[in-house]
């Protein structure tokens, strides 16, 4: 693992040693390449070689409809808003503890159930390649949303440095999946088309990172003016895009001049935990970002059950969807189904398995008999 860790430092001090120009590009690209293929090691090292890998009981069972991850350094008030928040808003009042970690709470929100879930060894152990924090890492990966907490009285460097480590082990935060593609094929070399004018990769670049992988015929079509980093993305194919929120805690220790100045800054909330301030608007904020769907079942006969909805995902919420997340068998009995709500072009509209449904709409299914 030390050789591993020691070959990343090698290129990232040659990669801060090289200047940024266009002659440069293609000896970077490969440099970035390189790269990717160790951080991937490094989360995932090979079943030989031990290194402290799945044995360490580090186990957190995935429960509710969403999962929040908090990162943080110490000191910065996250165990305090992570208390007010699960004591404030929280109608489950339990705590689950697992070997190597704490899950402080779930939330129960607008019907739906968050769980919070705090990521210590995200600082801590990542980067030196400790077995418990490539498992953090892991965690880390199957959050709907990341919650980044600073100080309001500390410099923003903080912010920096958990970003670089997420990044680093290939979380992308507030980003969409590269609007690119890549085309494996058995002959022809490496064709490059593009619909813009491209300013970071050419042919020589985009050649020397497919050589990297061992890709020498391929078909790359850019439908924006992407960079090596994009590219060594799709061809790497295991990121993770999910949204972030910068959650600024102590604001009650800063002037109002720096309080404007912050609140102007994107994908930012504001917020004093210890003296409660704005914890509201912060689970507004976690909604929006999480862009939850709540679809309400509707028994035949009888009313709408409004204090239960079925939460789906923004990407997954078809009928034949919600059919699966109530049980899996139900599809099998499935004839059709009735849509009251802003999804239904009238109220109720006969749907099959494909209609996309809207948040707050009202379903009812009929069974074959």
């Amino acid at each position: 693992m030390a050789t591993v860790m020691q070959k990343i430092k090698d290129i990232e001090d040659e990669m801060a040693r090289t200047q940024k120009n266009k002659a440069t590009a293609h000896h970077l690209g490969l440099l970035k390449a390189k790269l990717a293929k160790l951080r991937r090691e490094l989360i995932a090292p090979s079943s030989k070689g031990g290194g402290g890998g799945a044995g360490e009981g580090f186990d957190v069972t995935k429960s509710g409809d969403a999962r929040v991850g908090l990162v943080g350094f110490p000191s910065v008030g996250k165990s305090t808003l992570l208390n007010k928040l699960t004591g404030t808003f929280s109608e489950v009042a339990s705590y689950e503890f697992t070997t190597l970690t704490c899950i402080p709470g779930v939330i129960m929100y607008r019907g739906a159930k968050l769980q919070l879930l705090d990521l210590p060894g995200i600082i801590e152990g990542a980067k030196d390649g400790k077995g418990r924090g490539r498992q953090v890492i892991s965690t880390a990966r199957t959050c709907n949303c990341i919650l980044i907490v600073l100080d309001a009285i500390k410099p923003i460097t903080h912010k920096r440095l958990i970003e670089k480590e997420l990044e680093g082990f290939g979380i992308r935060l507030n980003k969409e999946p590269p609007n690119l593609t890549f085309r494996k094929k058995d002959k022809g070399g490496i064709n490059l088309t593009s619909t813009v004018t491209n300013t970071h990769l050419d042919l020589e670049t985009v050649k020397a990172i497919c050589s990297e992988y061992r890709m020498h015929n391929a078909d790359i079509t850019l439908r924006y003016d992407a960079t090596a980093d994009d590219l060594i993305d799709v061809i790497e194919g295991s990121r993770v895009y999910m949204p972030c929120i910068y959650v600024v805690n102590k604001i009650d220790q800063i002037t109002l001049e720096e309080l404007e100045i912050l609140d102007k800054l994107p994908h930012y909330c504001l917020v004093s935990a210890h003296l409660e301030w704005n914890l509201d608007g912060l689970l507004e904020k976690i909604w929006e970002y999480l862009n939850l769907t709540r679809i309400y079942t509707k028994p035949k006969g009888m009313n709408p059950d409004y204090e239960d909805p079925v939460i789906l995902s923004s990407k997954k919420r078809t009928v034949e969807d919600f059919c699966n997340r109530i049980h899996k068998d139900m599809l099998k009995q499935f004839k059709y189904a009735l849509v009251w709500g802003s999804s239904a072009k009238h109220k109720p509209q006969r749907v099959g398995r494909e209609h996309e449904l809207e948040d707050e709409d009202v379903v009812q299914i009929i069974k074959k008999v």
